[in-house]
């Protein structure tokens, strides 16, 4: 009888140590599944916690839309030929004379390089004074300087050359091979054929993105859809600034995963379980498959709709819930959509716990028992 007593005194012991051990915080990598749940609106917590269906993946599933609006798109091509204010002229006269009214008696010919288009469009011509030159085209600007200069000297020949210069330029930065400021040529006067001529875009095709600034407004394109859409080839103005970029989102991976980390996005559109194996999928000795989670702050429009109600204002916490152990877990998983900002957290399975509580206790048995033993 003394014998039963004390065993059952022994277990109740034992009991006791595992429910002390077991709620002295031993190491994990985040709360339970349950503890989680007891953070919802539902149990006076402050995030929603909804499970993930299809209807959730309808109204969840936003990627951003990158697009030139219409003060870019509906913009035709300019007429490269034609001179603007800030052009860079070059100017060659030729008279067929001893004594040249612009050269004097050392040469027939003279070169007036660097004259720059000012604010009014007009330039300066010794002798011919100034002239309209914006709105015409280098052959029409030199028939007018011609023609001025041919009331004062036999028979001119003009030469008319437009420059390189501040004009009809654009400023090209960024992820290209050749960064710098190109003029707006026959053919460079589209965004494509411009980025060509910078060398081409150095970033990933599938994360490259386009800004254009013009006049204070800015205007942003995926690469791939610059190709695949004639539209977004938007023709270029003088003064557009160009620049590449890497998409910049993220989504933090935490919990019983294959790493802990900050990851980029490599796609335009990334899914949850594209998220879980690019972090190196889920941890086969820690995780459990039923308490994957999404953590985001939904808008008040996406919040109500997937609620069902309309008394939403402002951001709300949510917290997705995605159970890949279900018949379509992996394809509800497949289809929700990532956003920037997302953590993506898989909790710990149930068991793991509990295999750190007993090996916390095996090893304060042994500890017991060495030092029982040294005692002897």
């Amino acid at each position: 009888m003394e014998i039963r007593i004390k065993s059952g005194a022994r277990l109740v012991a034992l009991f006791a140590l595992v429910l002390i051990v077991s709620s002295c915080g031993l190491p994990r990598s985040g709360p339970n599944k349950r503890e989680i749940f007891e953070s919802s609106v539902q149990r006076k917590g402050n995030a929603f916690i909804v499970t993930v269906n299809d209807r959730v993946i309808k109204y969840t599933s936003v990627a951003p839309t990158l697009e030139f609006d219409r003060r870019f798109t509906s913009a035709g091509k300019i007429n490269s030929d034609v001179i603007r204010p800030g052009d860079v002229l070059g100017v060659q006269v030729w008279e067929n004379t001893s004594e040249t009214l612009l050269g004097g008696k050392v040469a027939n010919s003279t070169n007036l390089q660097q004259i720059q288009v000012d604010a009014t469009g007009s330039i300066f011509i010794p002798y011919a004074g100034r002239i309209k030159a914006a709105g015409n085209t280098p052959d029409q600007l030199r028939q007018i300087i011609t023609r001025k200069l041919d009331a004062q000297t036999p028979d001119p020949q003009v030469i008319v050359r437009r420059l390189p210069g501040k004009g009809s330029t654009v400023s090209v930065m960024g992820g290209v091979s050749a960064q710098g400021v190109y003029q707006i040529g026959p053919a460079t006067r589209t965004l494509s054929a411009m980025l060509a001529k910078a060398g081409g875009v150095r970033i990933e095709p599938e994360v490259a993105q386009i800004k254009v600034t013009r006049h204070g407004r800015t205007g942003t394109i995926w690469l791939l859809d610059l190709y695949s859409n004639p539209k977004a080839d938007i023709a270029l103005r003088p003064g557009d600034r160009i620049f590449v970029q890497q998409d910049r989102r993220s989504f933090t991976a935490l919990g019983a995963t294959g790493q802990q980390t900050r990851i980029p996005f490599t796609t335009q559109k990334l899914t949850a379980i594209e998220a879980i194996a690019q972090v190196g999928g889920l941890n086969s000795n820690l995780a459990d498959p039923t308490g994957v989670f999404v953590f985001r702050d939904e808008p008040a429009e996406i919040a109500n709709a997937v609620l069902g109600r309309n008394d939403l204002r402002g951001p709300q916490r949510f917290a997705y819930v995605l159970d890949l152990t279900k018949p379509n877990g992996m394809f509800l998983a497949r289809d929700f959509i990532i956003r920037d900002g997302d953590t993506v957290y898989v909790t710990e399975a149930p068991y793991v716990q509990w295999n750190k509580t007993l090996s916390v206790l095996n090893s304060g048995i042994a500890t017991s028992a060495n030092v029982k033993n040294v005692g002897k």
